[in-house]
């Protein structure tokens, strides 16, 4: 049963979630989901961790970072990047999940690719999702009338690029709680 706590005007229901969900049998995904697990991923550790899985696991790697087995599911799916262990840019997290490439296009085609995302799916992971894990929907993970604004602008529109180029989109303004405190030439 999830955790109920109060904090301010929200009571939070957090749900019970696994962190670094990185290699997992099929039976277990779907327990996952049944049992309403959350699990807290982060994309880029699938294109980083290609070389050390492929040597130590070898075809057993088809287990690694199954995104869209979990989300099929019906997984909750909570992204992060795991800073400082990776680099915190939630822009390369999304390409990770979107294309399961590195950004110089390596493995071609992308590893174990069936198992990528849409781009709307990633962005959802990296929103919604890590909202619902903290209990905190109510409030976060959406642009919506009476939640936090919280949100960033971006140089071009990552749902109409080609998905290789998302790694290189640029933060021109961030908005925290309505206020804008960075905006790219100020």
């Amino acid at each position: 049963m999830p955790v109920a706590y109060r904090v301010s005007r929200f009571t939070l229901h957090v749900p019970h979630r696994i962190e670094h969900v990185q290699m997992i049998r099929p039976d277990d995904v779907h327990r996952l989901a049944r049992l309403g697990v959350v699990a807290s991923v982060q994309p880029i550790h699938a294109t980083d961790d290609i070389p050390m899985i492929e040597q130590s696991v070898g075809p057993r790697g088809r287990f690694a970072y199954p995104f869209r087995d979990m989300l099929e599911a019906g997984v909750t799916l909570a992204f992060g990047s795991d800073a400082p262990v990776a680099d915190p840019n939630p822009l390369w997290g999304i390409h990770a999940a979107v294309t399961r490439q590195r950004r110089d296009d390596t493995p071609p085609g992308g590893w174990y690719a069936a198992q990528r995302l849409t781009v709307a799916e990633a962005v959802w992971g990296f929103t919604l999702g890590p909202a619902l894990a903290s209990g905190r929907e109510a409030e976060l993970g959406s642009i919506t009338p009476g939640k936090l604004a919280d949100l960033v602008v971006l140089d071009r529109d990552i749902f109409a690029i080609e998905p290789m180029e998302i790694a290189q989109a640029q933060m021109v303004m961030t908005v925290f709680d309505g206020r804008v405190v960075y905006q790219q030439g100020t």
